[in-house]
């Protein structure tokens, strides 16, 4: 079986193209694979679909924003489009106000749940989430036990950049407290998963089968953090 360890962040997304839907957690400040961000950054791959929670932070740390401010992203989808404070103005809202990205706005539930559908092989599903808001205009509307609902597709990955604590040479993976926020779950949704490790790579048969979070048949590709020169 081919390795799945690579030597660098930039060897390991060398081959995102362009046009590519790149999937990469943004909850905060948690989880954020900001080597591989970086490395995707001097890649300099563009018209990229990024999805994440958000769109990027003001601070001077990696995340997605940094791909938006570089002009290699075409379109944002992300439950979150505004900062959290309304007198900051992202680099994304700057664009956007520009008319220089697109933006798709989906609800943090129903984005989880259309990545999730993806993973699974779900062909779609109802939710009353949005129902009665611009969100909603254009969608088949049912009503399930009195209730309206919006019917939503699957939200696929061609690549998914994740941050986990600890993985072993096949790919099963272990996230750390608060990690475990979009990073799973996107694992499982993109085609290329793509993760950087924070503590170490150990050899199968290491980690307890009842503390992996990620089936290693998900991953495709592990780059070990160094303990210099990285990315907190």
């Amino acid at each position: 079986m081919k390795s799945k360890i690579y030597d660098s962040f930039d060897h390991a997304v060398s081959d995102i193209p362009d046009g590519s839907t790149v999937m990469s957690p943004g909850f905060g400040q948690v989880g954020v694979p900001r080597n591989l961000l970086a490395a995707l950054n001097r890649q300099g791959a563009k018209q990229l679909t990024a999805v994440s929670n958000n769109a990027g932070t003001l601070d001077d740390k990696i995340d997605i924003g940094t791909l938006i401010e570089a002009g290699q992203v075409k379109k944002m989808i992300c439950a979150f489009t505004a900062p959290t404070h309304p007198s900051q103005v992202t680099p994304f809202v700057r664009m956007y106000n520009n008319d220089e990205i697109d933006a798709e706005l989906v609800p943090q539930g129903t984005l989880a749940e259309r990545m999730r559908a993806a993973s699974a092989g779900i062909g779609g599903f109802y939710t009353p989430t949005s129902v009665g808001t611009e969100l909603a205009e254009g969608k088949e509307h049912r009503e399930i036990n009195g209730r309206m609902h919006v019917l939503e597709y699957p939200l696929p990955g061609d690549f998914a950049l994740i941050r986990a604590w600890r993985a072993d040479t096949f790919g099963n993976l272990q996230f750390r407290m608060a990690q475990r926020n979009f990073n799973p779950i996107m694992a499982t949704a993109a085609a290329v998963t793509i993760v950087e490790i924070e503590d170490k790579i150990v050899e199968v048969g290491e980690l307890d089968p009842d503390h992996i979070h990620v089936p290693g048949v998900y991953v495709n590709r592990l780059v070990k953090i160094p303990s210099d020169g990285i990315f907190e």
